[in-house]
């Protein structure tokens, strides 16, 4: 399989390090997310966040081709779900939220001149 930067994939947590959690992206690749890919706040204790064989979504950062390494990032996901929180805010959600009363004027507008 063929990564890219910014890429979400599914990781396994196979290692916890003082300074990171390892994890197995599949059979070829590795991945390693620093303790400072965690969080934006202080990170005292890595089993705040991950156990070992949980199940976790992880932005890539960096590609390491020739040795099958990738280096991650959890910081402001929901990693145990994939999402990414940003995104969800700028992008998805906030348009939606600016727009709806606009749709729901439009809609009764509407209404009233189909029933009449």
């Amino acid at each position: 399989m063929e990564y890219k930067i910014g890429d979400i994939i599914k990781c396994t947590v196979t290692g916890l390090q003082k300074y990171g959690v390892f994890v197995s992206i599949n059979n070829n690749y590795t991945g390693l997310i620093h303790i400072s890919e965690v969080s934006d706040e202080f990170v005292k204790d890595l089993t705040e966040y991950v156990s070992i064989n949980d199940i976790i979504y992880a932005k890539i950062i960096e590609i390491d081709e020739e040795n099958k390494k990738l280096k991650l990032s959890i910081k402001n996901m929901d990693y145990h779900l994939g999402r990414d929180n940003i995104n969800k805010e700028t992008n998805g959600f906030k348009i939606l939220g600016e727009k709806l009363p606009e749709w729901v004027s439009d809609y009764i507008k509407n209404k009233e001149t189909s029933d009449n």
